[in-house]
């Protein structure tokens, strides 16, 4: 496969952090393959990271599965984490199914990636069974999230949360500050570490000073989403700077878990 692909992201109005860190991730892609990548993006109103503006977000899906058709994309990433999984266990599944069904209608059919679903692909393509999470959500939010990922068999050994309720504010946050709170988990028995559960936090910077830190194969929503975009268009996914997930090594992780 060579030329240019188009990569179509549904995202929350006030997201400020994915549509730098995936086309970065994907700048760095060290494929001989001739393949470059476009973004085409889709909002939906989102401020405050509430269960409230997050269905509605969940519902804005289709409108926002069908802009992005139209600019006839290769492959669709829902990039928000945390509004799938606050509408309860699998629910990344349906949204998959509503937004490919949405894209379809409009004479694309195409992949589709969730970035709640990408987290748990990105997990178990390391091999890991057991792992601690950092995310910037209140405790409640964090609690789903953690809930979520072990309905789907994932056991989560601890988390901490930055509690930052402003999506705006959690796009500001300095990523190599989130390196200062990994000592507010115990990584004892984790056989990975999700630095950053969520689409707007940064983490790109940190995630190889992290692994070096702890020891560990880490990832972030960005780093598993851009995993799944690859995968899904079976392209090559080695990319430097990505951490574990990406940087090829992950055949090798968790052994034994």
């Amino acid at each position: 496969m060579s030329g240019r692909l188009r990569v179509g992201m549904i995202v929350p109005s006030s997201n400020t952090t994915m549509e730098t860190e995936v086309p970065r991730l994907l700048a760095r892609r060290r494929a001989a393959d001739g393949v470059d990548f476009t973004f085409h993006s889709s909002r939906s109103r989102l401020h405050s990271v509430t269960p409230e503006e997050l269905a509605r977000m969940v519902d804005d899906g289709e409108r926002c599965a069908a802009e992005v058709a139209d600019a006839d994309v290769d492959v669709i990433a829902y990039a928000c984490l945390v509004a799938l999984m606050a509408q309860g266990e699998g629910y990344h599944r349906v949204a998959e199914e509503r937004i490919s069904r949405a894209a379809a209608e409009n004479g694309v059919e195409v992949p589709v990636v969730t970035s709640a679903g990408a987290l748990l692909d990105g997990v178990r393509a390391l091999g890991a069974g057991r792992i601690a999470v950092l995310a910037p959500y209140m405790k409640p939010l964090t609690q789903l999230v953690v809930d979520y990922i072990e309905a789907d068999g994932i056991e989560v050994v601890d988390s901490h949360c930055l509690e930052v309720p402003d999506n705006l504010e959690v796009g500001r946050i300095d990523p190599t500050s989130l390196l200062g709170h990994l000592d507010s988990l115990d990584l004892t028995d984790a056989d990975a570490l999700v630095l950053s559960a969520c689409v707007q936090c940064p983490s790109l910077p940190a995630i190889e000073a992290a692994q070096e830190k702890t020891g560990l194969p880490v990832l972030s929503a960005a780093t598993a989403t851009t995993f799944r975009i690859l995968e899904s268009l079976g392209l090559d996914s080695a990319i430097e700077g990505g951490g574990a997930l990406l940087d090829g090594t992950r055949s090798s992780v968790g052994a034994g878990s």
